[in-house]
């Protein structure tokens, strides 16, 4: 096996990791790595990631802009240190919330939170993994709350992935509408009730019938959580999952799994095979057609037996 030479690291990832050389001449105490990026923070809670450049952190920390380039050579580098910062770690009731799924809810509440602290984390491209330690950390938390599971380290990466992906949308949305509070001076309940009215005023019956019957019903006045529900129903597929491959098993993976059977359709046994496979997944669905109607009479059952005593 050929050896894979060590990766130089950024200057960014080697400040995040604490790896990188420190300046050997400049502002002794009074300027820092840590300085800079927390006064880099501040205007971006107060301001905007826009608001952030070197020299408006320069003229916060009184000091130059050139003296900010001996210990972060490049904004790129700061705006890194910035989402680092503003990630934080996970805590330590999320390692402790119970099982696996309440980890996990755990995890994306404290995600979602972190993003109502920090809007302008939102702005920040995505231009791969962060490979930082307190973003690294939050995946660690994810893949253990999973490491029990009989998920493969694809699949617990997967799921995670679902799960900050829910995090950071629900995220978008939330902090759009705070800003819009801030700046209209109106409560969500307000927004959401213009928002109704602007519907019904706009979408007609004949033009967008089951938009117009969901605004009867007054979807958009319910008070329930829209991406709570969807997380939960994502998690309700992951335990099914989990379940599933618990009780069946992964069986062997077959070295012929990524040929393309194209080629031997005209194999007599192979055929065979091929009807034989498809009979036994019309019983199976058959039974588990069968399993369903006996515990819903089963259920009825139970509940004209109570209502008995």
């Amino acid at each position: 096996m050929t050896d894979v030479p060590e990766p130089e690291l950024p200057r960014g990832i080697a400040l995040a990791w604490g790896v990188a050389a420190n300046p050997q001449r400049g502002p002794k105490r009074e300027m820092s790595v840590e300085r800079i990026v927390e006064a880099a923070v501040e205007i971006a809670d107060a301001d905007g990631l826009g608001a952030v450049s070197m020299a408006a952190v320069a003229a916060r920390l009184g000091f130059t802009p050139m003296s900010l380039y001996r210990y972060v050579t490049a904004k790129d580098d700061l705006v890194l240190l910035m989402q680092e910062e503003a990630t934080g770690l996970p805590s330590e009731e999320a390692a402790g919330a119970g099982g696996w799924r309440e980890q996990l809810t755990a995890l994306y509440n404290e995600q979602v939170q972190m993003y109502l602290r920090h809007p302008w984390v939102l702005d920040i491209p995505i231009s791969g993994s962060p490979v930082t330690p307190n973003s690294a950390a939050w995946m660690d938390a994810g893949l253990r709350a999973l490491a029990e599971t009989e998920l493969t380290y694809e699949e617990r990466l997967a799921v995670v992935l679902m799960v900050t992906g829910t995090s950071r949308w629900t995220g978008t949305v939330l902090a759009g509408y705070a800003r819009t509070e801030r700046e209209r001076g109106l409560r969500g309940h307000d927004i959401t009730v213009q928002e109704d009215a602007l519907f019904r005023a706009l979408i007609s019956a004949d033009g967008y019938p089951e938009l117009r019957a969901a605004i009867e019903a007054g979807v958009f006045l319910d008070d329930s959580d829209p991406f709570r529900f969807n997380l939960e129903r994502s998690l309700d597929g992951v335990a099914a999952y989990i379940d599933r491959v618990a009780s069946e098993g992964r069986g062997p993976r077959s070295p012929w799994a990524k040929l393309d059977d194209s080629e031997i359709m005209d194999d007599k046994k192979f055929r065979e095979a091929q009807k034989a496979v498809r009979a036994a997944e019309k019983a199976l669905r058959d039974a588990r057609k069968l399993e369903r109607q006996a515990a819903r009479i089963a259920h009825e059952h139970r509940a004209r037996q109570r209502g008995d005593s």
